[in-house]
């Protein structure tokens, strides 16, 4: 396809009613390498709190770990200082939906549901994954959210291909999830990645009715659906970066960094 066969196309998805990527937002083949083996660190590091997370562990080990490790292969928390958050890694419990804060007083306990949400900077590349862990025995209902909210993810994650609207992402979570009993927070999303820790396109995991974003091969962003057990409303702590279920239920998020190919997407940190 000629550059004025695509530069057609493109204006022909614009007329349609999508946001067409800046070209700063479609990484090259190099860029997509150093964020791939960002996400390699990633990616090992929550492999290796699947061994570390039981009943007994405080959230301040488990950012020692984490920091620990990442400066062990010459990498950098992204979390660490960002606009002031004070911790390498964010540990968010129960009813708490994301950027849960370490602490030394906070202890796992069995029944406890926890996301930990892993970012890394390696040589100036960023990557952003995190995953559900169960601790000791859980109930029924726990497990559950927890299971659907990954079949949640890679519900999402199916719809990525070139040329796609970003918006189908949600439009296939969100069904998904009420069908299950469960609601689909709104206020937060997912969003490009790799250059910098936040860049465009923002990525919605609930049904929107605009075309939003164009897919375009080289864009890379994470995909991370945070499903409640019961109302999607959420309220921030005093600490400004807590975020909790505004009912106190239950809430679960897993997070992939994707990046889209020319058929399809790899996942570069899970």
């Amino acid at each position: 396809m000629s550059i004025n066969d695509i530069a057609q196309k493109l204006e022909k998805f614009k007329n349609m009613g999508y946001i067409i990527p800046h070209k700063s937002l479609l990484k090259t083949p190099q860029q997509i390498e150093g964020i791939r083996k960002s996400g390699e660190i990633t990616t090992q590091i929550l492999d290796l709190l699947e061994k570390e997370v039981k009943p007994g562990i405080t959230t301040a080990e488990v950012d020692k770990i984490v920091y620990e490790y990442t400066v062990a292969h010459n990498a950098i928390p992204a979390p660490l200082n960002y606009n002031g958050f004070p911790k390498s890694v964010c540990t968010s419990i129960n009813d708490v939906v994301c950027h849960g804060i370490p602490d030394e007083k906070t202890v796992l306990k069995s029944g406890d549901i926890v996301n930990i949400d892993v970012s890394t900077i390696l040589d100036g590349y960023f990557s952003d994954a995190s995953r559900m862990y169960m601790i000791g025995d859980v109930s029924p209902n726990a497990k559950k959210l927890v299971e659907v909210t990954k079949e949640c993810l890679d519900i999402g994650t199916q719809q990525v291909k070139p040329f796609a609207s970003i918006n189908d992402i949600g439009r296939a979570i969100e069904p998904f999830a009420n069908n299950h009993g469960y609601s689909v927070v709104r206020d937060l999303g997912g969003h490009g990645v790799g250059l910098y820790f936040h860049e465009d396109p923002h990525v919605d995991h609930f049904k929107r009715k605009d075309m939003g974003f164009l897919i375009l091969p080289g864009m890379v962003f994470t995909i991370e659906p945070m499903i409640n057990e019961g109302r999607y409303r959420v309220q921030i702590g005093r600490d400004n970066w807590t975020v909790t279920t505004k009912d106190g239920s239950l809430s679960a998020q897993w997070e992939y960094t994707i990046a889209v190919t020319g058929t399809g997407f790899e996942i570069l940190a899970h």
